[in-house]
């Protein structure tokens, strides 16, 4: 399988994925700042111009944080990265879908890209402090989820890989964590395939 990614982004949560399950990859990094996903070649294999982007042993790609964390689940059920009872699953699925359609899609992005949200500058701080609103109310979502809990299902799955990235990117941008995601965050900086992982794409652990 390829892999094509940028180191630091969101695709860090599905590179942690295949490393939990032992996929064997090759690994394409893609340079959002210079438009790198804009190219022919990689627009040929991904039409939305989107990382992460898998691309599976038979030349078909998928697309989408939660496509691929999905199918790579169901791909190693061994490896249990979704709870076996479908309520279970869904809550899997539920937590992952906020992590990353909200934290990240509403939130993050409003910091990360903010000119997109408004071409007037002096709009950008506004912009940006909704952001910031936007993911403080989710990690307090996302907190609540957690009490009592390891990790967001019991035992770690594809949901924690979605909400780590959008921890890793708040410790980096020194935004405070409630204490159940500090916890989360803590943990999932001692997991092997996470260390392994952040090292790989520039990182100190």
């Amino acid at each position: 399988m390829k892999f094509y990614m940028t180191p630091g982004s969101c695709s860090t949560g599905i590179h942690i994925l295949l490393e939990e399950v032992g996929a064997v990859f090759e690994v394409h990094i893609v340079n959002l700042p210079a438009g790198g996903h804009l190219e022919p070649d990689y627009v040929a294999i991904n039409p939305k111009s989107t990382i992460p982007t898998l691309v599976r042993k038979d030349g078909s790609s998928i697309t989408e944080f939660q496509a691929i964390a999905w199918w790579l689940a169901r791909q190693y059920p061994k490896r249990h990265l979704l709870p076996e009872a479908p309520d279970g699953e869904v809550r899997v699925l539920e937590a992952m879908d906020y992590a990353v359609g909200t934290i990240h899609g509403q939130g993050f992005t409003r910091i990360f890209t903010t000119p997109n949200f408004t071409p007037n500058p002096a709009d950008h701080d506004i912009v940006r402090a909704r952001g910031r609103e936007i993911v403080e109310r989710g990690f307090a979502v996302m907190d609540a989820q957690l009490a009592g809990r390891e990790f967001i299902a019991g035992s770690f799955s594809i949901a924690d890989a979605a909400l780590f990235y959008t921890e890793f990117w708040a410790d980096k941008l020194k935004m405070n964590l409630p204490s159940n995601c500090r916890g989360h965050y803590l943990r999932m900086l001692e997991r092997p395939a996470v260390r392994q992982v952040l090292r790989e794409e520039g990182y100190r652990v």
